[in-house]
């Protein structure tokens, strides 16, 4: 691939600072990262996958979810516990078909927040979806096949539909690891169908292993724009982070789809927003050269993009809302 477009657009500031960290959270935590993010009702409402363990000694014991709240999307207060992991689909499952849960993205809709995850279970990853009204409770409401996640619901209806963002994960039929971003509508949250490919992997200048949704979708004046993630792979790329050999790079990617058929894209960029730069995101974490983007959100005319650095921290980037999109304004 041409490494010379690997290079993060000098439209993004960096926030110099961690917003998110195991030192942050008041009970067991080993990194926290991947976290949904939205503003509602007068705060900042954050979701975030804490994995449990030891990260000096580099062990994992299991996942959970946590919950935190903000004033201004930077300084966090982080509850005592977390507030679910992967039974909360015990009764829609069955006692010990459920794993874990993770990777949550928040989407307020009509009052309510859904939260979309992944579902590991015995038979498979599948993309989950949750409502809440107060992040106290939860109640199931859909599980895909497997293997599907990175899931994000559009915050409103497309056509009379609901309309949701989704990577699905073939290896026979694709040979090996090609997966694109896809998109799903539904009558009712539950059932999913009408599915269309929005974006290729080798459509992406970017991206030769894997692309897939990050944040939810923001509708501007340009139509939605979309915030997702690509992966390049090298196999001559050796020992990074825990991983006694991590070949893959996650970089950001932003492009627009049509305000009334999201399945068309009205522009996008043809090089990465963001790359792993700093050494969060180049030498520490439990993988380096990752970067993932996790919410979007539009703050005056600031566009905020929380995102993962080294698959252990959570952190923030900004830039001009007007200066994205005009990077997306090439056409396809």
């Amino acid at each position: 691939m041409d490494e010379s477009i690997f290079k993060t657009s000098p439209v993004i500031t960096r926030y110099p600072d961690t917003i998110l960290s195991r030192h942050d959270v008041p009970y067991r935590s080993a990194l926290t990262f991947n976290a949904g993010i939205i503003y509602s009702r007068g705060r900042y409402i954050m979701l975030f996958r804490n994995d449990i363990g030891s990260y000096d000694e580099h062990k994992l014991e299991g996942t959970n979810i946590g919950y935190a709240e903000s004033s201004d999307g930077i300084k966090w207060d982080v509850k005592p516990e977390p507030v679910f992991d992967g039974h909360v689909w015990d009764s829609t499952l069955g006692e010990g078909e459920s794993i874990r849960c993770y990777d949550p993205r928040i989407t307020e809709f009509d009052g309510r927040y859904y939260v979309t995850l992944a579902v590991d279970t015995r038979h498979g990853v599948r993309g989950g979806m949750l409502v809440t009204d107060d992040f106290i409770s939860y109640e199931p409401i859909s599980l895909s096949v497997p293997d599907n996640r990175n899931m994000v619901l559009f915050p409103e209806k497309i056509g009379g539909l609901y309309c949701r963002l989704e990577r699905p994960m073939p290896v026979y039929s694709r040979g090996r690891d090609r997966f694109d971003l896809w998109m799903s509508y539904s009558p009712d949250l539950k059932y999913w169908g009408d599915s269309k490919l929005v974006l290729a992997v080798e459509d992406v200048p970017f991206a030769n292993d894997k692309i897939g949704p990050g944040a939810p979708p923001i509708l501007t004046e340009k139509g939605w724009l979309i915030i997702y993630h690509a992966v390049d792979l090298d196999t001559s790329r050796g020992k990074n982070g825990w991983e006694d050999r991590w070949q893959k790079r996650y970089t950001i990617g932003a492009m627009i789809l049509d305000r009334d058929d999201p399945s068309k894209i009205v522009g996008m960029m043809k090089t990465p927003l963001m790359v792993p730069e700093g050494y969060w995101e180049t030498e520490e974490g439990m993988r380096t050269n990752a970067l993932f983007p996790c919410a979007a959100l539009v703050v005056g005319d600031t566009l905020r993009i929380y995102h993962s650095a080294g698959d252990a921290i959570v952190r923030m980037a900004t830039a001009k809302l007007s200066d994205v999109l005009d990077l997306c304004s090439e056409k396809r």
